[in-house]
């Protein structure tokens, strides 16, 4: 409990401050702001002050009685103006929490503020809220909105974080992370498209995804492609601007790592970006080129459960073959290690191998085919999760790119070695 001198002013001042933000949220959503009826920011400017004097003389105890008093006024206040039109039990629910953040206010002063800016935010948006939820939203996107919040929230929590399975190569908590991902993904680029339409939201979107998931971004977008083939040009575009994303992430931890290692993965990572722009590029100017259908709708659903499930499955199966590679060849070289890393990540491998370079054990020239011996195998998961998400038409539009992309870094090895 606070003492009774000194800091306890600067609190009060906190929890005055908590009722004005409540009471002016609240009195700004009012319909009739001259009507007599509601409470407005004197009554939470006092609520918030009660709060805050009960836990300084109080206590605990003082605060309980008070907050039990509230409530019971709050529920006579309903009672009374139960014949009013369509009564709600906003008012009341925001008097009682005024109570319990001006409480608040006496111990986490910041806590309480942050609880007040986002109670103002919510009582002042109402109808903005109410417009959003009734009238923008589908019936679908808030079922949507229901499966992430239950596989994050409720599943997530329950899967036990260990390796299990043949050769120990499956962590349920780190494939269904994976699952959550790609659905977050899928929601991104339905905002996006919602926002943007899909010939422009697509492509952002899967750049800006690919930055934390490149195979991830691939599914989500096959998965869309596969749904609404009318957007197959857009996410196709999105998917490979994914693997931009990709050399750069790629360019940034190796530069953190070694900079010796950029140094000697310079020509291979320009080369590899260079085919990525270009390719996205065309697929990019392609989609904006092609006339939106008079009647243009997105996709009612956020995302597809289904593509994301495909999605770790395939990626499970990587897994698993990548163990018992580990497994019946042992540890052959950095060369293959890296390559049976880069099924899954292409960015893991090449960290553990520029640490190589830092550290003196490997020279900086060689640290280049292993790291491209990673990103080529991870080539080959984005094609197969393309073809497995996004069907046979998306990964032949897909595959030739990232094909490409890996040429291209090897190309560069070779201009590079042949200058050097």
């Amino acid at each position: 409990m606070p003492d009774a001198s000194g800091a306890p002013l600067l609190n009060l001042l906190v929890a005055l401050g908590v009722g004005l933000l409540i009471g002016t949220g609240r009195e700004r959503a009012l319909d009739d702001p001259a009507g007599p009826a509601d409470a407005g920011v004197r009554t939470f400017s006092i609520a918030a002050l009660a709060g805050a004097v009960a836990v300084v003389c109080g206590g605990v105890v003082l605060l309980s009685v008070l907050a039990v008093a509230v409530a019971a006024l709050a529920g006579l206040s309903y009672w009374l103006n139960r014949d009013r039109d369509g009564p709600g039990l906003t008012t009341e629910f925001a008097i009682l929490l005024t109570v319990l953040t001006g409480a608040l206010a006496m111990k986490a002063p910041s806590a309480a503020g942050a609880v007040a800016i986002v109670a103002a935010l919510l009582l002042s948006s109402r109808k903005r809220l109410h417009h959003f939820v009734r009238t923008v939203l589908t019936e679908d996107e808030v079922r949507s909105a229901l499966i992430l919040g239950a596989a994050l929230i409720v599943i997530m929590p329950l899967l036990p974080d260990q390796q299990m399975g043949p050769y120990a190569a499956l962590n349920p908590k780190s494939v269904w992370r994976l699952v959550v991902l790609v659905l977050l993904i899928g929601a991104a680029g339905h905002l996006a498209t919602r926002i943007l339409g899909a010939r422009f939201g697509l492509p952002i979107s899967g750049l800006a995804s690919g930055f934390v998931s490149s195979s991830a971004t691939i599914g989500a977008m096959g998965a869309r492609a596969a749904k609404d083939p009318k957007v197959m040009t857009s996410a196709v575009a999105g998917a490979v601007l994914s693997t931009v994303a990709t050399v750069v992430q790629m360019a940034v931890v190796v530069g953190a790592t070694s900079p010796a290692a950029l140094q000697a993965m310079a020509a291979p990572l320009i080369g590899a970006g260079l085919a990525a722009c270009g390719y996205g590029a065309i697929f990019t100017v392609a989609a904006l080129r092609t006339p939106p259908p008079p009647d243009e709708q997105t996709s009612d659903s956020a995302f597809s459960l289904t593509g994301a499930l495909v999605f770790a499955a395939t990626l499970s199966i990587v897994l698993l073959a990548s163990a018992a590679l580990r497994a019946n060849f042992g540890e052959t070289g950095a060369i293959l290690a890296a390559g049976v890393a880069g099924f899954v990540d292409t960015h893991a491998p090449a960290i553990s191998i520029a640490s190589l370079a830092a550290t003196g054990r490997m020279q900086p020239a060689e640290v280049v085919i292993p790291i491209l011996a990673g990103f080529t195998t991870n080539t080959v998961t984005k094609i197969v999760v393309a073809a497995t998400s996004g069907g046979r038409a998306f990964a032949l539009r897909v595959a030739p790119g990232v094909v490409l992309v890996a040429v291209a870094a090897w190309a560069g090895a070779l201009i590079g070695h042949v200058f050097t």
